[in-house]
């Protein structure tokens, strides 16, 4: 329960309070930690003896020849559970140290509480990715899943929706205490199955099996990513699949990730059953996608304005006059990127068939290797 890592982060936590030397030790007598290095791993005999008898014991300059390793001060049990798991001392004069005593010791106490449950949330998280991940890939649910999930209280008999949830890439890994709060926050039913992957996302089970409303899942997902980005200052977009029996939630899983590739793209939550284009071009390998740009607009990868020009294009929908605003260019100068674009590309923009195999190429541009 009292581990030197923990001991040590005690001692420095202590030390913001106080200018005196600490002693963290262990239920048997030995020094875990201390402000003085040299008495770490030297038997406390006061220590002991708090220990057993679970009460502050106060030891004078007077007493210190008749206990071993001791010096003046106070030693002050650690309760966790309403048993004591080691002691806290203070060296100095007991009459100057007492009064910090009970502080202390509530602090010490608070670390200690924060540490366990921490550790608790930790593995309960590693506990929860791993049988998640592992479920759906199964397609049989073995005796060990099932074992498993009873553990968890998990029910697997439930008709069930995979929803995704995908942060923007940031710096730095988010820390435990973010994890727990976005964990804890969303709004789920009791049958539904939350837990992270990774440091960049949060799988979703819903519990489809009975009044499912779509519209009511896309309102809690808008909620909830609101209040990530407004709480943590982070972005998010989500995917979700389809309903599917307990056999064939992989299924819904696989749903969600091509879902997600298209939120990826728009920043938004996007459900499988409203793509049409994307469920084709998300089944095809990335070899034949990056052979595919090679075949079409590889000759404007390193043509920046005209890239841009043809992007901007399908994002305001074939309006000329819009892309030119958004572009901050000239009609004409449009007229002249467009010209070059089919010049290099041999693809004419204002046919339909040449249209639609640039903007096909605008697609898979996500996964092309980056232009520098």
């Amino acid at each position: 329960m009292l581990q030197p890592e923990l001991a040590e982060k005690i001692v420095r936590e202590v030390q913001r309070l106080i200018s005196e030397e600490i002693i963290v030790v262990n239920i048997d007598g030995m020094i875990m930690a201390s402000t003085n290095r040299e008495r770490i791993g030297a038997f406390h005999e006061g220590a002991l003896l708090t220990s057993q008898q679970k009460k502050k014991l106060i030891i004078t300059e007077k007493e210190t020849p008749r206990l071993q390793g001791v010096k003046a001060g106070i030693n002050l049990p650690i309760f966790f559970q309403h048993d004591v798991i080691g002691v806290i001392g203070i060296t100095g004069d007991p009459q100057s140290v007492t009064p910090f005593g009970e502080i202390i010791r509530k602090m010490t106490e608070l670390l200690i509480s924060e540490n366990y449950y921490g550790e608790q949330f930790d593995y309960h998280s590693r506990a929860m990715e791993t049988f998640v991940l592992e479920w759906l890939q199964a397609h049989v649910q073995s005796p060990d899943l099932l074992e498993r999930a009873r553990a968890l209280t998990i029910n697997m008999d439930l008709n069930r929706i995979a929803l995704i949830i995908e942060f923007e890439q940031r710096e730095f890994p988010l820390s435990r205490d973010v994890w727990s709060s976005i964990l804890n926050s969303f709004s789920q039913n009791k049958n539904d199955v939350l837990t992270r992957s990774g440091n960049e996302r949060i799988i979703i089970l819903i519990d489809c099996s009975a009044s499912f409303q779509p519209a009511a899942v896309k309102n809690r997902l808008e909620q909830y990513l609101q209040f990530i980005k407004n709480s943590f200052g982070i972005a998010a977009y989500a995917g979700v699949g389809q309903c599917a029996p307990p056999t064939n939630l992989h299924q819904s899983y696989a749903q969600a990730e091509r879902a997600l590739k298209m939120a990826k793209r728009t920043r938004k939550i996007i459900f499988d059953e409203e793509l049409t284009l994307e469920m084709i071009t998300g089944e095809l390998a990335s070899e034949v996608k990056t052979e595919y740009i090679q075949r079409t607009i590889a000759p404007l990868l390193g043509e920046r304005d005209l890239l841009d020009t043809l992007v901007e294009l399908f994002k305001q929908n074939h309006s000329l006059k819009n892309t030119a605003q958004a572009l901050h260019i000239h009609i004409n100068t449009l007229h002249y990127r467009l010209k070059k674009i089919e010049e290099v590309t041999h693809l004419n923009p204002n046919q339909i068939h040449d249209l639609f195999c640039l903007y096909l190429a605008v697609l898979f541009l996500d996964e092309y290797p980056k232009i520098e």
